[in-house]
């Protein structure tokens, strides 16, 4: 079974992504190939490189145009030739030279198996932060359980179910592309596992230091429910997001963007629209996150 690693860049953090491609490189049960995709941007130069007798390589991709995550990914995942294709941030990197080994077992042992989620970590020590655990009751972040969601630079997928469902929605451009990718696999019958074993470390950093934060997030949680729930649960998906949003965002700016965004979601085409089963949406409920929140 062949993994590959797709690390998505913007030219800009070269030190980091030095150390995102080493910690790839130097998996124990190696041959792993890294796909570098510059996203608007030359790859620059790295010093890391595979370690002699090894299977792994190095293949650099760019994009004309900052093209938005999935559609980054969606071309690292054309590009590369791998059975299962890890998902990795360009300031993130792997915290154990085991990890491919047991992605590799896992994947070749649990056919229905289609993502697998990382325990992030900061490197400093400190604690899992709630939104890097892909599930409500967030609990224990050391211990494993099934998820109907995951993180998008801290995964695993096999990547022909990942080609089954039409890969990552590109007009998201950055937010909720997972979940979107989440619950068309569900559908498909595939599970779905966070797996606090496997840990990769990230520095702690903010998503709303985004400048379009906030109008993306709501945007895309309105095309995320147009495209993927019945009505009757989409209505309700996105009444309660309004409610959470008034509850917990006390900036007016914050709420204005939000609030924009929510109207170019319902106003702009979501693309295609393959609303889930009832099925899916019992066995998501089953699993502790229904598809209203």
């Amino acid at each position: 079974m062949k993994i590959s690693c797709v690390i998505l860049t913007m030219g800009n953090r070269v030190a980091e992504l030095d150390r995102a491609v080493e910690s790839a490189l130097s998996q124990d049960d190696g041959d792993v190939e890294v796909v570098i995709v510059g996203n608007g941007a030359d790859v620059p130069e790295l010093t890391a490189r595979s370690r002699p007798g090894s299977g792994s390589t190095i293949k650099k991709v760019r994009l004309n145009h900052n093209a938005g995550i999935p559609k980054g990914r969606n071309r690292g995942v054309q590009e590369c030739s791998g059975d299962v294709v890890l998902f990795l941030d360009d300031d993130g990197w792997y915290a154990d030279s085991k990890l491919v080994a047991r992605i590799r077992e896992r994947f070749a042992a649990e056919p229905d198996l289609a993502v697998i989620s990382f325990r992030v970590m900061e490197p400093d020590g400190g604690s899992v932060q709630r939104r890097h655990v892909p599930r409500l009751r967030v609990g224990d972040p050391e211990r494993s359980s099934p998820v109907t969601t995951f993180l998008g630079g801290a995964c695993a997928i096999r990547r022909s179910a990942f080609l089954q469902v039409g890969g990552l929605p590109e007009q998201f451009f950055y937010a909720h592309e997972e979940t979107d990718l989440a619950w068309r696999l569900l559908g498909e019958g595939y599970r779905i596992e966070y797996d606090a074993e496997a840990v990769m470390y990230h520095p702690l950093v903010l998503p709303t230091r985004h400048a379009d934060f906030f109008r993306l997030n709501a945007r895309n949680r309105v095309w995320l429910a147009r495209r993927n729930l019945p009505w009757p649960l989409a209505v309700l998906y996105l009444g309660n997001w309004i409610a959470l949003t008034l509850l917990r965002e006390r900036s007016g700016a914050s709420l204005r963007a939000w609030f924009q965004g929510f109207r170019e979601g319902l106003r702009e085409s979501a693309g295609e629209r393959r609303p889930m089963a009832w099925r899916t949406a019992w066995r998501m409920l089953r699993l502790g996150r229904p598809p209203i929140v």
